[in-house]
């Protein structure tokens, strides 16, 4: 567990670096917004090419990939049914709920993890595909097309070669697949500008943070509780099940359970931004799963191990 103390200090070091200049208001009152579509339209595309291109495909289309997809999909569904045909919500808060119910922390967390406690960073690999094939591209089609006042077909199948994040994911595991050399003239540069993105997500989400109390009263609390409960007991449950039923065990099947205890990424509070929709639901269940994480993964490696 030492690992993971080591990679959580760290990022509570960045984030609440991210607070204090918020607090402070360093960088004025648009920081936030500003932060998130750097990150959203340059950093995180350069980011993600950079990881998927230097994957093993081996390793990346594996039985991994599909329970680390699957456990996604059951708590995204179950959420999506709570909250939208049961609560009535908004499209817009209810995809983000979903998110944050499914969209797990792969890479400033499940990278140390990975590295520290599972001893195989490329074990992240298959959950950064599976969500950025499927996950991402759904919920922002989602997104886009309610953002927008009408639902057109043409713009929701458009919408994956419209987005920078998607565009880069789709380059990277171009280059993985058919084993392409970039490159140190295209790929160097895209190294610096993705070593800037998950520092730069940390600071919004601690800029985000200062002034603001979780749970306020008047916010949508019941989509955070259950977007929360979701993601650090349902998924992990979600993915032990899928896992075995797939015939994984040992370490594999730990490997898929550990992952899904991550806590929802930052990207979900980036994609609320973008679109201006459910930023109180992305920050909060972000702030309760990163506290709750901890002590779910613990419990998984003292049940699995």
């Amino acid at each position: 567990m030492l690992g993971v103390l080591e990679g959580y200090t760290i990022i509570a070091v960045v984030v609440a670096a991210g607070w204090v200049v918020g607090r402070v208001g360093l960088l004025g009152p648009d920081a936030r917004e500003a932060l998130a579509r750097l990150v959203f339209f340059v950093l995180a595309p350069a980011l993600l090419f950079t990881i998927l291109a230097g994957a093993d495909p081996g390793r990346l289309f594996s039985p991994l990939l599909v329970a680390s997809l699957g456990a996604a999909l059951v708590v995204a569904t179950l959420h999506v049914a709570v909250v939208r045909g049961w609560w009535r919500r908004p499209v817009g808060e209810t995809t983000i709920g979903a998110l944050g119910a499914g969209y797990v922390n792969a890479n400033n967390i499940g990278l140390p993890v990975a590295t520290y406690i599972l001893g195989e960073p490329a074990a992240v690999a298959p959950v950064i595909l599976a969500q950025l094939l499927l996950l991402a591209p759904t919920a922002l089609a989602v997104l886009d097309a309610s953002s927008s006042g009408t639902v057109s077909w043409r713009r929701v199948l458009t919408q994956p070669v419209r987005n920078p994040i998607i565009l880069g994911s789709a380059a990277g595991l171009a280059v993985a697949l058919t084993g392409a050399t970039v490159p140190d003239v295209v790929m160097e540069p895209l190294l610096i500008l993705g070593g800037g993105a998950v520092p730069l997500m940390l600071v919004a989400f601690g800029i985000s943070l200062a002034g603001t109390r979780l749970l306020e009263a008047g916010t949508d609390r019941r989509n955070v509780t259950l977007a929360t409960a979701l993601k650090l007991v349902g998924m992990p449950l979600a993915a032990w099940a899928i896992g075995t039923a797939l015939g994984l065990d040992g370490h594999d099947l730990y490997v898929v359970v550990v992952l899904a205890a991550l806590p929802t990424a930052q990207n979900v509070l980036n994609y609320a931004d973008r679109y201006r929709t459910g930023q109180v639901v992305a920050r909060d269940t972000i702030a309760l799963t990163t506290l709750g994480a901890l002590p779910v993964m613990a419990a998984v490696a003292l049940l699995l191990r």
